[in-house]
């Protein structure tokens, strides 16, 4: 029998790169699978070609490929950048923040030349010190400037403990293997589709699909139990296609809000169980519920919020520090939480009070709406109060259709102002849209904008 490799070295403030039998699969796919010690093997082999420095850049798409590229620079004790994206002029600012001790890119195309060559099993199963940067994960921007936060091993190691308590009775005592569609720089794709292989005991696609069709033919390629880890805009296309999918364990989404009309048409059409997940780059998952059934959210363990006038303070095992995030949330005697949305996204007009999430849920609820977002205008005409627009993708369906269907619940001081219909929206690879983006397709011109309601003074917009 194939000996053990465990997370944690009791004594010696070191942390195994992987845990498990060797002979587990870690990655599976078109390929075939890969054992945990082929792997390892392949990672080893891939840490003798990697230049000297203190940090390296992932920007490796698929599974497999990051996996090797994020193990064999662990290897060399390199720190992980995690960027929010791999346009160009992104990852150059990322190199140039890190350019103290030697920053470099790794892609791709690097870790498959290593691949074609044939390694041999590592004599020994490599370790990492706990309390060592295991990486620098950055927030996507959606609401600003990307902003860098550090996790150690130790971190990660304690993140995978809790993320095996809120999941791992999905798929009970045999192994999960994970198809995700999340990109696993995305603190959330680490999380379950990195650190859950890794430290978890899980087996990975070796693929991103994206696409229906290739999100099916990933989880065909898998064996049972299977586990879908997806985002809400992923998890509407997949609804929307009709596409058929071999039974699940379970399903799990982050990034953005999971309606609940979503969560229960998915649970209905594909007979499992859908789990959101609540965290951020800053904390990592710290909080689920099953959408379909409940609105409030229970903690992780180990973890503890006290809310605060502009945010809510988190306190945890794995986090070094307690850390403030912009939601309000709303404790409940059982110990578990109501999220109430930011204090940027509460509006009050007139008087009355709504939310920016809440108008967005309504936007979506519209039949025909296949995608939409509401936002607020900056304040320009003297009262201070900030417009109300939004943009929406809904083929066949005309502006003054959608908000003649929004009035039916929405206060009128709440309607959109300005409405452009798009092909698409810009959402990025986790599903979140960056507001300088959506205000500069606001202000296009072109027959795909409409304006739906007259602006105060009746002037167009």
């Amino acid at each position: 029998m194939s000996a053990v490799i465990h997370a944690h070295i009791p004594g010696s403030g070191q942390l195994a790169l992987a845990s498990g039998d060797p002979q587990r699969v870690l990655v599976f796919g078109a390929a075939g699978p890969v054992t945990l010690a082929d792997f390892l093997a392949q990672a080893q082999h891939l840490a003798g070609s990697l230049p000297e420095a203190r940090h390296v850049v992932h920007l490796a798409e698929d599974r497999h490929r990051f996996l090797l590229g994020f193990c064999a620079a662990a290897m060399r004790g390199q720190v992980a950048l995690l960027p929010p994206s791999g346009a160009p002029g992104t990852v150059a600012e990322i190199l140039q923040a890190h350019s103290a001790g030697g920053a470099y890119s790794l892609d791709g195309e690097a870790i498959s030349r290593s691949m074609r060559e044939h390694p041999q099993a590592p004599p020994a199963v490599p370790t990492v010190e706990e309390a060592a940067l295991a990486a620098v994960g950055y927030t996507s921007g959606s609401t600003g400037r990307p902003q860098a936060h550090a996790k150690t091993w130790a971190a990660f190691a304690t993140g995978t403990v809790q993320n095996l308590a809120a999941l791992a009775d999905l798929w009970g005592g045999e192994q999960p293997q994970i198809v995700a569609t999340v990109p696993p720089q995305h603190m959330y794709g680490m999380e379950l589709s990195v650190l859950l292989p890794l430290l978890g005991g899980a087996a990975v696609h070796a693929g991103r699909p994206l696409l229906p069709a290739d999100v099916a033919l990933a989880l065909q390629q898998a064996r049972a139990p299977r586990l879908l880890v997806t985002t809400p805009v992923h998890l509407r296309a997949l609804l929307q296609s009709g596409v058929a999918l071999p039974p699940l364990a379970g399903i799990v989404s982050a990034t953005a809000p999971l309606p609940r009309e979503l969560a229960a048409e998915a649970e209905a059409r594909w007979h499992t169980e859908l789990r959101e997940v609540f965290g951020s780059t800053e904390t990592c998952v710290i909080a689920r519920r099953r959408t379909a059934h409940e609105e409030a959210w229970t903690l992780l363990p180990g973890v503890r919020l006290a809310p605060q006038p502009d945010g809510t303070l988190v306190q945890a095992a794995h986090l070094p520090q307690p850390v403030l995030l912009a939601d309000l949330v709303e404790l409940q005697a059982d110990g578990r939480f109501h999220l109430r949305g930011r204090q940027a996204d509460l509006l009050e007009i007139a008087g009355k009070r709504a939310s920016l999430g809440d108008l967005t849920r309504r936007l979506l609820a519209i039949p025909g709406v296949q995608d939409g977002v509401v936002l607020q205008l900056d304040a320009g005409r003297g009262d201070g109060i900030g417009r109300i627009a939004a943009l929406a993708v809904a083929p066949g369906l005309a502006a003054p259709a959608i908000i003649d269907a929004l009035r039916r619940s929405v206060d009128p001081v709440f309607l959109p102002r300005r409405l452009r219909l798009l092909p698409r929206l810009p959402r990025n690879a986790t599903g979140k849209l960056c507001r300088e983006e959506l205000l500069a397709l606001l202000e296009g011109a072109g027959p795909a904008r409409s304006s739906a309601v007259p602006e105060a003074g009746g002037d167009a917009p």
